[in-house]
């Protein structure tokens, strides 16, 4: 079951320092309780994605528990002199994963950490990302995807006839197009060619059935 841990970013340059950092624009908290966010490296991957909400001193970002250490040092490379904490809270948590791949939501763990780009993960279907808050880490490589359209591969929605694992390859013709995402039993996430996603497809010789997304 995915394991999730928060990260809390306190001080006073907190908003700046993570409107310089994530894919959506903090100040919506100004107005909205939750917003969803991802971190992105250079080349415009996303190393780590979940909700965003603010605290008295700071927000709290909600990412994978297995790579929020990870997570906290590289952030804290970035901080230079920015008055600002970074840091681990104690509590993790667990959420049913047939939750989140029903509603589409990317779960990125460490095995899927900068592999996919935001709009494979349709994280601009989902609100995570402001296209014209300014720039941040990896910003003009989504930019660029999103005004030249150039969106050729999205996570779909798929059940298969026996349960399959995260990392597996999907198939299509007997040629490699695609990566199962995330699994709930016989339910996943896999990150295919949008012209591809009504095909035969398969993983490991296990077909998949195409489901719908609400926001697809």
């Amino acid at each position: 079951m995915p394991a999730f841990a928060t990260i809390r970013i306190t001080g006073p340059d907190a908003a700046t320092f993570l409107q310089g950092q994530l894919t959506n624009d903090v100040r919506h908290l100004d107005t909205e309780s939750e917003i969803l966010a991802a971190w992105c490296n250079p080349k415009g991957r996303v190393i780590c994605f979940g909700p965003l909400h603010r605290i008295d001193d700071g927000y709290e970002f909600r990412i994978a528990a297995d790579m929020a250490d990870d997570v906290v040092r590289r952030l804290t490379m970035f901080r230079f002199r920015a008055k600002l904490d970074i840091a681990v809270a104690d509590a993790t948590e667990s959420i049913d994963p047939a939750l989140l791949i029903e509603s589409g939501q990317a779960f990125i763990g460490r095995d899927q950490s900068e592999k996919f780009t935001p709009h494979m993960l349709n994280l601009d279907l989902v609100g995570a990302i402001s296209f014209d808050k300014g720039c941040y880490t990896g910003q003009e490589v989504v930019a660029r995807t999103h005004y030249k359209g150039a969106t050729k591969r999205r996570a779909l929605r798929f059940s298969s006839e026996q349960p399959v694992s995260p990392g597996d390859k999907v198939s299509c013709e007997g040629r490699d197009v695609g990566e199962v995402l995330n699994v709930a039993g016989n339910d996943l996430l896999a990150v295919v060619p949008t012209d591809k996603g009504d095909e035969a497809l398969s993983v490991n010789g296990v077909a998949l059935k195409r489901l719908p997304l609400a926001y697809l």
